[in-house]
């Protein structure tokens, strides 16, 4: 759920649109029409840049743990409404609370990222950092930008194996469900909500056999989202509030325990 161009402009420009393949000239400019009202009511009012979270929660408890976080503006917690309420420092806190070791957060994740930007993180991070724990959300962007699938998993599968090889366990939270967002008219909403789905269900598959933990964000928060989206949603109604965060990192929180804690892998069975 992401925003590179101002307002929904990747997914309700060029990028959904490109889904209807072969639609008739008549129907691109119903889309085209809706596209540019949604636009004009959404605007850009969250910037491009998350709150700075990264710190050490719980220091003085030691036996630390590194986590790292990786993708989207979803990773990075854009909309989030104090640094405290983003994904990454929620999972570091409540993880500290859980375990009874510090944890330290790495951000590494970008606002605006594509599956391909991954590796650039990665790169980003130095050369002798061995996260104990990686959490990666990504694929909005993926499905507004017309990637093929295949492209976009083999992108995701390549990070997850060089968190393997740092020594981390790795956690995914496959790509929320575009059907979601209300501020995407008809039939624009049902189109990104099919790509959105498809392209987690291959996430899961992709992952699981590498031995990464999965998470449906669809199956585990698509109903608070749709039941609230005025609570839900942050006020460009785009990406997750405080709250919305709230609900993602209390789905995620429970692999990261389990991989800490020992109690083996959980995965959670995605759907299409």
């Amino acid at each position: 759920m992401d925003v590179r161009r101002p307002a929904l402009a990747a997914l309700l420009g060029a990028g959904v649109l490109g889904l209807l393949g072969g639609a008739a000239a008549g129907g691109r400019g119903l889309l085209d029409r809706q596209a540019a009202t949604a636009r004009t009511l959404i605007g850009k009012p969250l910037g491009e840049q998350a709150l700075a979270a990264d710190r050490t929660w719980r220091k003085k408890r030691g036996d630390r743990l590194e986590l790292v976080v990786l993708g989207d503006s979803i990773a990075a917690g854009l909309g989030a409404e104090r640094p405290r309420d983003t994904l990454g420092a929620r999972l570091a806190r409540k993880l500290a609370k859980r375990t009874g070791r510090a944890v330290r957060l790495r951000t590494a994740a970008v606002v605006g990222s594509e599956s391909s930007a991954l590796a650039a993180q990665l790169a980003a991070l130095p050369a002798a950092y061995r996260p104990d724990l990686a959490v990666v959300v990504v694929g909005g962007n993926d499905v507004t930008h017309r990637v093929p699938v295949a492209t976009s998993v083999a992108h995701l599968v390549a990070c997850v194996a060089e968190l393997q090889r740092r020594g981390a366990h790795v956690v995914v939270g496959t790509c929320p469900d575009l059907g979601v967002l209300r501020p995407v008219p008809q039939p624009l909403r049902t189109l990104a909500g099919r790509a959105s789905r498809q392209l987690a269900l291959a996430q899961a598959r992709a992952v699981l056999p590498l031995g990464a933990s999965v998470v449906s964000l669809s199956d585990a928060v698509g109903d608070h989202f749709r039941r609230d989206p005025d609570l839900m949603f942050s006020l460009d109604g785009f990406h997750p509030s405080s709250l919305g965060y709230r609900h993602a990192a209390r789905a995620l929180l429970p692999r990261l325990v389990d991989a800490v804690t020992g109690t083996g892998q959980l995965p959670l069975t995605t759907t299409s």
